[in-house]
């Protein structure tokens, strides 16, 4: 039997968590070493031309690029427990995150008039994320994690995506203290703590 090699990864994204932050995720729980490559928004027009679909995050897989940051979350997940132990835990997963990534992407995040984008902002903490974090709340019922008896992928990417929700609306969780225990869970896993605690600080 060959000795297994370890693929050599490079992961490519702008300083801030947004849609990479899963993909960091999964390397510190699983402890596989990375190059967490960050580059400067003001380098972007330049680099932007050289990527496949002109998207980031990128991740170089000996040299092989994946983009999309879920289906890169579902290639390193793949034949481990963060995706779910069985067929059916791993739809459960997949949906529990599209969801949550349903909902994220809604957001005008590069809207460039600021008014307009507080405006829709607003509308969206106020009128529809209420009705998300009930039926996230009813799902998660007395459960220790979304789903299984065992930490997965999808209960990272709520607490990511939990997290940039809070700079905009630090009450937004108040009345759902289950999704907070969720979250505080999620924290405090080893090697999650470890990666937030020597993470570049940024707002998003």
């Amino acid at each position: 039997m060959k000795n297994y090699i370890m693929p050599s990864y490079k992961l490519t994204y702008f300083n801030m968590r947004g849609r990479a932050e899963i993909i960091r995720y999964i390397f510190a729980y699983l402890d596989i070493k990375y190059d967490d490559h960050r580059i400067e928004h003001v380098d972007w027009p330049e680099i932007k031309p050289t990527l496949p679909f002109s998207k980031i995050p990128i991740l170089e897989v000996d040299g092989v690029y994946l983009h999309q940051s879920l289906a890169i979350a579902r290639y390193l997940t793949k034949n481990t427990d963060l995706a779910g132990k069985t067929e059916l835990e791993q739809c459960q997963v997949d949906a529990v995150v599209d969801t949550l990534d349903d909902f994220m992407a809604r957001f005008p995040w590069a809207e460039k008039k600021q008014d307009v984008k507080e405006q829709m902002f607003n509308e969206l903490l106020t009128c529809d994320a209420p009705h998300l974090l009930q039926y996230l709340d009813t799902y998660l019922g007395e459960k220790e994690w979304f789903i299984g008896n065992s930490v997965t992928w999808a209960d990272f990417y709520w607490e990511i995506c939990s997290t940039t929700l809070l700079v905009f609306r630090p009450d937004l969780l108040d009345v759902h203290p289950r999704l907070v225990t969720l979250r505080k869970k999620v924290q405090a896993i080893p090697a999650i703590a470890d990666w937030i605690q020597r993470r570049p600080l940024t707002r998003l």
